[in-house]
């Protein structure tokens, strides 16, 4: 094992070093902060403060020990790969790698479905076909993905661009929103819901669902810059250092933006697809030019989400490549493009895969069913990888403290796997929706796993 890791630090030394501490704060905080999960949090009501507390205090920071420690022990490309591999062997490794790269598919394949809806949001009345149109759905998934495809084979010299804006425009519009309901009531307004209150939610299963979701769901991904740790300046020290800085921000921004949603929305008529979008849809429509300043704003989210989109679209593209240096995968991934030193053949298979997902995942179920399918189906392959990295610091190298932190994460993240079967929205069948998802994370790691035998297979013949 020790041969690999020289291995794979000789192959990172072909790639440019283009991300300093700045573009990892703010990739962080646009790629942890889903603006969906607003929406999911003010299912709570009022007493969404407790639970998003006791996300942050169960999850959130023990998350975040965990991954300054694995970062600082192992800075290198391939992240969460590298660490599993090197603490639990090539197959665990490697069925790691196989659930983050299908998580990010299945997560970037909604891009389509979140476009058409923020677009029907800035437009108005009159785009609302857009929203269950799957032939616009589709063909709109196809040229954003295309796009990224471009974009990730350019290098993190663009891209890191694109990433930093969306960081920085998460902060301002989630800024906006929160001061939004300060100006509705300084105007004489009611929100629909209070937005704060320090109860303690009722424990229904409902309830521990959101919790699960609030934990893992909403708080993890601190993780995912290390991906690129063989394309930062120092990952030793500023992945770490990231995760520091962008952690605060991004708990208060969360909390703050939740009880925006709740002065404007309630907690019933929610858009969990596009929460944002609808509070500032519905914030500004007392003012006569406030309404067009809202379209462009819904379509900043929109900029915002595309980024998060090429955040994953970019790491994701890194994992078939790491795979291949260790030949679990063909050499065809490990091809560099010539100019930009980018896997330019990894990245043109996973943007062909992720379109093929989109197309197919929203044949015959509505949008805000699809988009609980991608999100639930996407969240199992993401949590799995979660419980090994959590399991690293358990197994044993570790101190006290990261242990006990490891342990806290591990629960959170065995919560979230376990009811994540159970939609938060009315669906045609809740068998029939569990059963889509346990059949796909099912079988896509006995694919996973059949994948890898093969390979080895061949290794020793």
């Amino acid at each position: 094992m020790q041969f690999s890791r020289k291995d794979v630090q000789s192959h990172s030394r072909e790639l440019k070093k283009e991300l300093g501490l700045g573009n990892l704060v703010l990739t962080q905080i646009l790629f942890v902060m889903g603006l969906s999960w607003v929406g999911t949090a003010a299912k709570l009501g009022a007493s969404h403060v407790i639970f998003w507390l006791l996300a942050a205090g169960l999850f959130y920071v023990p998350s975040a020990i965990v991954v300054v420690h694995l970062s600082r022990k192992y800075p290198l490309e391939g992240g969460l790969y590298q660490w599993s591999k090197i603490g639990f062997g090539e197959r665990t490794g490697f069925l790691v790698a196989w659930n983050l790269w299908i998580y990010a598919m299945i997560l970037m394949s909604s891009i389509g479905v979140q476009t058409a809806t923020n677009l029907a949001y800035a437009i108005g009345p009159g785009a609302a076909w857009m929203v269950e149109n799957k032939w616009f759905i589709a063909g709109t998934s196809c040229l954003v993905l295309g796009a990224l495809a471009v974009i990730s084979t350019i290098g993190l010299g663009a891209g890191k661009w694109l990433h930093g804006g969306g960081g920085l425009a998460m902060v301002l519009v989630l800024s906006a929103m929160v001061i939004l309901p300060a100006f509705d009531w300084l105007r004489g307004g009611h929100g629909q819901a209070r937005p704060f209150s320090f109860a303690l939610p009722a424990l229904t299963l409902l309830n521990l669902n959101i919790l699960g979701k609030l934990g893992f769901g909403a708080l993890g991904g601190f993780e995912y810059v290390a991906i690129f740790a063989g394309e930062c300046k120092d990952p030793a020290k500023l992945i770490g250092r990231s995760v520091i800085i962008a952690a605060p921000v991004i708990a208060a921004l969360f909390i703050l933006s939740t009880g925006s949603v709740l002065w404007f929305v309630g907690d019933r008529n929610i858009d969990l697809i596009s929460p944002v979008a609808q509070v500032l849809s519905i914030a500004t429509r007392p003012f006569g030019l406030g309404a067009r300043i809202a379209s462009v704003v819904i379509l900043l989210v929109l900029g915002m989400r595309i980024a998060q989109t090429s955040v994953n679209f970019s790491a994701t593209a890194r994992l078939p490549m790491v795979a291949a240096w260790d030949r679990l995968l063909p050499q065809w991934f490990t091809r560099l493009h010539p100019r930009f030193k980018t896997p330019a053949h990894s990245i043109f298979f996973v943007g062909g895969m992720t379109a093929a997902l989109g197309v197919a995942g929203i044949l015959g179920v509505a949008s805000q069913e699809a988009w609980q399918l991608f999100e639930n189906a996407a969240g199992i392959y993401y949590a799995l990888p979660y419980l090994v990295m959590f399991a690293l610091p358990l197994a044993g190298g570790a101190g006290t403290w990261v242990k006990i932190a490891a342990a806290s994460g591990f629960a959170m993240t065995l919560l979230y796997v376990v009811l994540s079967i159970f939609p938060i929205i009315e669906v045609s069948s809740w068998w029939t929706f569990g059963g889509k998802i346990a059949g796909v994370v099912i079988g896509g790691n006995a694919a996973g796993f059949a994948i890898f035998e093969l390979a080895q297979g061949k290794a020793r013949l």
